[in-house]
């Protein structure tokens, strides 16, 4: 399985981008409407950064519960990306290895989708039950 394979499973969805000079309370309140756990930041149509609840907590213990006066650029990490190619194995590694839960997938330098940890394990899940009924059709079938 595939990144690509992956964003099929998830479904041809609306790609949240917010802008390096929004209020970070802008992001947090977008993230919370479309019930997101992350924003893809993007200035000039490139991508620049990703902003996630981690970002945000953080931004809140550093600011004694305050964010009112900051901005998501000064909250923005350069995210880890894949491409469409790459494969489950790999991604889930990286995903481990660096403990990102959100990775963009950069296809010609466009931003095609972003996984979720969770994108992950619901199309392994999704790829382990397909391949459960197979086997059990197969059995069925030469038992009979």
């Amino acid at each position: 399985m595939k990144t690509r394979d992956i964003l099929r499973v998830k479904g041809e969805g609306v790609l949240h981008t917010v802008a390096p000079d929004s209020l970070l309370s802008h992001a947090v309140g977008v993230m919370v409407e479309q019930d997101i756990g992350s924003l893809v930041v993007m200035e000039h149509g490139k991508l620049v950064g990703m902003i996630t609840f981690r970002e945000v907590l953080k931004a809140l213990h550093a600011n004694n519960g305050s964010i009112s006066n900051l901005f998501v650029r000064d909250m923005t990490s350069k995210p880890e990306t894949v491409g469409s190619d790459v494969d489950v194995d790999d991604l889930r590694r990286l995903m481990l290895e660096t403990h990102t839960r959100y990775v963009p997938v950069v296809e010609g330098g466009a931003v095609s989708g972003v996984l979720s940890f969770h994108d992950v394990a619901k199309a392994m899940l999704e790829e382990q039950a397909f391949e459960n009924r197979m086997l059990k059709g197969y059995i069925t079938d030469s038992a009979a």
